[in-house]
């Protein structure tokens, strides 16, 4: 995606011309562009030459974000970022506002002031009409050549046969003036032929519009700066996020400390941070104790103890202590930078919601044109004089507004996304803002997520006649080779008790199933209690020891050697503190919560009883997640809540993919929404954000629509008792952009974590079946209801380089009959693919070497 500087647009209409403009281009697949940041993200295989060309051509300006020469340092590219959401706007406005006001004062001093209230003016204009009809006619030309921008603008736009809002306004200012001058120079002839002084005087004060010429444009000017003002504040929260990047850092270089720019930082450089401080870069301490305020980056007050082999992250605040820590990322790679641009790429994006308000105002301006048009002739028609009949087109002209339809959608986002970020709560695309507050059912992965995914060793039991030691040996020497986290458990309490490791040969992991290997001669297997089973006799008393721990919500390891049972591990995971909470609150606010684990029954029963959760999906393993997903969906809008890798597919799979805990690499590009706290309160938070959100952008809508419903009838003369001056009519144009940006600017005040206003919204379908549905490993079938034949393989693929590729493959898999969804990652080189019926290995196969791919084989 590459993103675009725009400049020239001043409404809704004029983001509608540049939109469409680009998105005739050859190759172009997508195109967003923002009224707001003045902004263009497009997708697609097209030229930046090409894209700008077709923006020029349209009469807007555009340049590539970061185009200068050599590509842009990290803090080069955020001093951009900051640059181009600095207010340009207010100053330059403003500026243009005073000088028009020093003289309305003046030109409002003889219309009003000397005609309608008596006050005095200069003797020789004393009964002067014409004298007074010249003054002000020179003042109108002053005035709307300080204003000239809307009239360069808007005539350009109806050149091109694309008027925006700065054509309603040249127009309505235009005419009135045209029509004053003639009526001018209708004055002059009725002198030179000697007419009463009473005629002049009725011409004068009943069909001059010098006045309203002039108004027209300062009005629509004082709207433009209130409007520019209140949009410089939605992007408030990204500029103090900005200006709490550090600029320097201090390292250690041959044996000195010496203090360099932030980009002059390398991955491995020992950097020191002292009390007060903010970290530079992101690092692992190396040295050193420090209490952390992480609010930058978590929304988080409390600072973090932080101590040797702890990770820090940069902009964070070194409240106290001493620290020396070793970079690993550095520039664009830091976590700080990478919210700032997922925050940046959201500001890009365009909500689904906004695409009806784009339509409207793409034919808007033509549309109001020519009402204004019939309006006129319609009252000639009546038989009225031809200045009433320009005086309601002029009005109908001035009030309408499609700057407020254009505005209603991104600026409320904008302070959405804002808030997000506050509170450690970062929506990748303004769509994930928009769909997260419209799920109906969260599943949420067990460890990690509802747990702190932290395990232990709870109990240890021997079987008759082997000792602890015996048993401890065995299970460390076997799972010191796992990479599961209840493996990891074993090994530290194993360490813990000194225990001797032994050889263990032809170490083989049995996918959701255990482990196996051998022994000193002997076969050996680790595993569940279901899978040993299918090994030999456990007995009843440890099977009973088995089924208690479970019930606790533990998980029991048996282990085994040479076709005995040596005994039994139980380890179990804590839940997190506030996981009951935050279950309590999605499901106050309608929404159905599951759990998914790879646990046994009772375990699974046991940790979603505790939890709270509605329904509990057991043993499920991670590639039968996402079919899992698949089969919610059909009920209702789907969020996934997970933090690993094995999270990837299903947060894919998804409606809204939500990362907890800033999660691993792969989760974060796999979700839509990622949380940098561990705290599970902050899903129900996320979607209550997002909720009030879009009730906010709703409003906004609400309020241009009728805006427009209402008054331009009303413009028209329409209602007989209300009749409208054109002047009154660019004062309400005005307000109504800055109403809807006020509105927005409402959201600063929500609390994202205060439950108390929620209420459920439009629920899932109901669920009739069991609440502890125990799945076929993978399948995602159900054990204990019927479901579909569903299947997941991983294929591996070489040659994908990009996102396009990734396309291509999934295309090409997803046309076999049998194959319902394929997850493609270009770099991890595999296509994950969800199938109905088992598919022959040589039709995918030649299916993505019909792509230009190498094909490997399936996993």
């Amino acid at each position: 995606m590459e993103q675009y500087t725009v400049t020239g647009m001043s409404c809704a209409a004029c983001q509608a011309h540049v939109e469409k403009a680009v998105c005739k281009l050859e190759g172009v697949d997508n195109v967003s562009v923002s009224l707001l940041t003045n902004s263009m993200s497009v997708e697609g295989d097209v030229s930046p030459e090409t894209v700008i060309k077709a923006v020029e051509d349209a009469g807007y300006g555009a340049k590539l974000k970061g185009a200068e020469g050599r590509g842009p340092s990290a803090s080069e590219k955020l001093a951009a970022e900051e640059e181009a959401l600095r207010d340009h706007e207010t100053p330059r406005l403003l500026r243009r506002l005073i000088s028009s006001v020093v003289w309305l004062v003046i030109l409002m001093y003889l219309t009003m002031g000397h005609n309608m209230l008596g006050l005095p003016v200069p003797a020789f204009l004393e009964h002067n009409h014409l004298g007074l009809a010249t003054i002000q006619m020179l003042i109108a030309l002053i005035v709307m050549y300080i204003n000239r921008d809307f009239f360069t603008s808007g005539f350009k736009g109806l050149v091109r046969l694309s008027p925006n809002m700065d054509a309603l306004v040249a127009l309505g200012s235009s005419v009135s003036f045209l029509w004053s001058l003639f009526v001018y120079f209708k004055m002059t002839v009725m002198i030179t032929d000697g007419a009463a002084n009473a005629d002049l005087m009725a011409l004068y004060h009943d069909q001059l519009y010098f006045e309203s010429a002039a108004m027209i444009p300062a009005l629509i000017t004082v709207g433009k700066t209130l409007e520019a003002f209140s949009k410089g504040k939605t992007t408030n929260a990204l500029k103090n996020l900005m200006k709490m990047a550090p600029k320097t850092a201090v390292v250690v270089r041959d044996g000195e400390e010496k203090t360099v720019g932030i980009d002059e930082v390398a991955i491995g450089d020992i950097f020191v941070v002292k009390p007060g401080e903010a970290i530079p870069v992101d690092g692992v301490i190396v040295e050193g104790e420090a209490a952390i305020d992480e609010s930058a980056l978590t929304g988080e007050s409390i600072p973090v103890d932080k101590a040797e082999g702890d990770a820090v992250s940069a902009a964070t605040i070194n409240q106290s202590g001493f620290i020396k820590a070793r970079a690993t990322r550095v520039g664009e790679d830091t976590t700080f930078s990478q919210i700032i641009q997922m925050i940046s790429d959201a500001a890009a994006t365009k909500a689904p919601i906004a695409r009806i308000a784009d339509k409207v105002a793409g034919v808007f301006v033509p549309t109001v044109i020519g009402i204004a048009i019939v309006v006129g002739i319609v009252w000639l028609l009546a038989g009225r004089e031809v200045s009433y009949a320009l005086e309601r087109a002029i009005c109908v002209l001035v009030i309408s507004c499609p700057c407020a339809l254009g505005l209603a959608t991104p600026v409320a986002i904008m302070v959405g996304n804002g808030m997000g970020a506050k509170n450690g709560i970062l929506f990748k695309t303004s769509e994930a803002l928009e769909n997260t507050g419209r799920v109906q059912i969260v599943a949420l992965d067990k460890t990690g997520t509802i747990t702190e995914g932290r395990p232990e060793v709870k109990k240890v039991i021997t079987a008759k006649g082997v000792t602890e030691k015996e048993l401890v040996e065995l299970a460390y020497s076997m799972e010191l080779k796992s990479e599961h986290p209840l493996a990891r458990a074993v090994v530290e309490y194993a360490k813990k008790q000194g225990v001797q490791l032994q050889e263990v040969a032809q170490f083989r992991v049995l996918a959701g199933n255990g482990l196996t290997g051998s022994m000193d001669g002997a076969s050996v297997f680790a595993g569940s209690l279901k899978f040993i089973q299918t090994k030999t006799d456990i007995g009843e008393a440890l099977k009973k020891a088995a089924w208690d721990a479970a019930d606790k919500g533990q998980t029991p390891l048996v282990f085994m050697r040479g076709g005995s049972v040596l005994g039994i591990i139980t380890v179990a995971d804590v839940i997190k503190s506030d996981s009951a909470q935050a279950v309590k609150e999605l499901k106050k606010q309608g929404i159905e919560v599951v759990m998914l684990t790879g646990d046994n029954e009772r375990t699974a029963r046991a940790i979603g009883a505790e939890a709270g959760v509605d329904r509990v999906y057991a043993g499920v393993l991670p590639e039968g997640k996402e079919a899992v997903i698949r089969s919610l969906q059909e009920r209702g809008r789907v969020a996934m809540v997970g933090d690993g890798i094995n999270d990837a597919v299903a947060l894919t799979r998804a409606d809204t993919g939500i990362a907890i805990g800033a999660g691993t690499d792969v989760a974060i590009d796999s979700a839509d929404v990622v949380l940098m706290n561990s705290k599970l309160t902050d899903v129900s938070a996320a979607i209550r954000l997002s909720r009030a959100t879009l009730r906010n952008i709703h409003e906004n809508l609400f309020w241009a629509f009728a805006y427009n419903a209402l008054l331009i009838p009303m413009a028209a003369g329409a209602y007989a008792a209300i009749q409208m001056n054109p002047m009154w009519g660019a004062a309400a144009m005005s307000l109504s952009s800055f109403t809807v940006c006020m509105n927005a600017l409402r959201l600063n005040l929500f609390k994202v974590h205060d439950a108390s206003h929620d209420r459920p919204l439009k629920k899932a379908k109901p669920y009739d079946g069991e609440n502890v549905v125990v799945l076929d490993g993978a399948t995602g079938a159900s054990n204990n209801q019927e479901g579909d034949n569903i299947m997941t393989r991983t294929v591996k693929v070489k040659g994908m380089m990009c996102a396009h590729c990734e396309a291509s493959v999934k295309k090409a898999l997803e046309a076999l009959d049998g194959i319902e969804n394929a997850v493609v990652s270009h770099d991890a080189g595999t296509a994950i693919i969800t199938e109905s019926k088992q598919v022959d290995e040589e039709l995918i196969k030649k299916a993505i070497e019909d792509k230009d791919f190498t094909y490997v084989g399936i996993e």
